[in-house]
């Protein structure tokens, strides 16, 4: 699992960035019950149709907090944020006048044990295990994986394989380094992240490969002692999680399309993202594997 409680990821596409319209600019199409936070929404309402599981509200369950990502330590006190404004983009194109937000610890929430809501976002990594429990959505971010290094140091994707590199025990990023990396010197695996990073800040490693959503937070923690210079694609995404067998599925996969292909999930980015953890993540280089020294 790569999801990050308080840190954040890349856009898999960075389609053509638009300004989203607001509801106020729909005329005639806009609802004077509409409420979703301070979100700016766009597109046609109640182009879609789906069969809710509270009449006239979104039911999405996500695990808090998550900064960035929902802007509120409550389902009642949420009211901005990445993955909440993208819920209300889905709302108000299928003309449902409010979310319902339903707070659940995160194991629950991929558990298939539940079906009571109409789709969960909470920075869910897809699966082969978890989509044997729960249907996924097209992924509408990449989970990457980030390279931390000291500041005024210089390391990039040609010479990384000749430094000291530092994971996370027990992870993909461990995983990713040892058998698509690897590197000249032995990789240092830590227990936990706040001990990699020291461990980085102390020069025991050159570099850090870990979850560029964890990542994310560390520069601006650390007062500009670290900073993240790149990022792998890796082969996992995040998705939209619906109750196995969802009969709205289809509608939702098309609306979570059209708000990549119309660049609002870009924005989304840009605004809540970047906002929450000092710079865009869509804005980050990409490292290549095969750019070996």
């Amino acid at each position: 699992m790569m999801r990050a409680a308080a840190a954040l990821v890349s856009l898999t596409v960075g389609l053509a960035l638009i300004t989203a319209t607001s509801a106020c600019d729909q005329g005639k199409s806009q609802s004077s019950k509409a409420h979703y936070g301070d979100c700016p929404v766009s597109g046609h309402r109640g182009e879609f149709h789906l069969s809710p599981r509270t009449p006239g509200a979104l039911t999405v369950k996500t695990t808090l907090p998550a900064p960035g990502w929902w802007n509120g330590g409550t389902p009642g006190s949420v009211h901005s944020g990445y993955e909440y404004c993208m819920a209300a983009n889905i709302a108000y194109r299928s003309g449902l006048d409010r979310l319902k937000i339903e707070n659940a610890p995160f194991p629950e929430v991929v558990s298939g044990r539940t079906s009571d809501f109409d789709l969960a976002l909470a920075q869910i990594t897809i699966t082969a295990q978890r989509s044997k429990v729960a249907d996924f959505s097209p992924p509408y971010l990449s989970s990457t994986l980030g390279v931390l290094i000291r500041d005024g140091e210089k390391i990039d994707e040609h010479n990384i394989r000749d430094v000291r590199i530092g994971v996370a025990e027990g992870t993909t990023g461990e995983e990713f380094v040892e058998k698509r990396l690897r590197p000249a010197k032995p990789v240092t695996a830590f227990p936990n992240d706040p001990e990699m990073v020291r461990a980085l800040e102390e020069r025991r490693v050159d570099a850090v490969v870990h979850d560029t959503t964890i990542l994310l937070a560390y520069p601006e923690k650390r007062e500009g002692r670290v900073r993240l210079v790149g990022q792998y694609r890796t082969d996992q995404g995040y998705g939209a999680l619906y109750p196995k067998g969802s009969p709205d599925q289809d509608e939702l996969d098309r609306i979570i399309r059209q708000l990549i292909d119309d660049g609002t999930l870009t924005k989304l980015s840009a605004v809540y993202l970047g906002a929450a953890f000092g710079q865009d993540p869509a804005k980050i280089p990409y490292f290549t594997v095969g750019a070996g020294s």
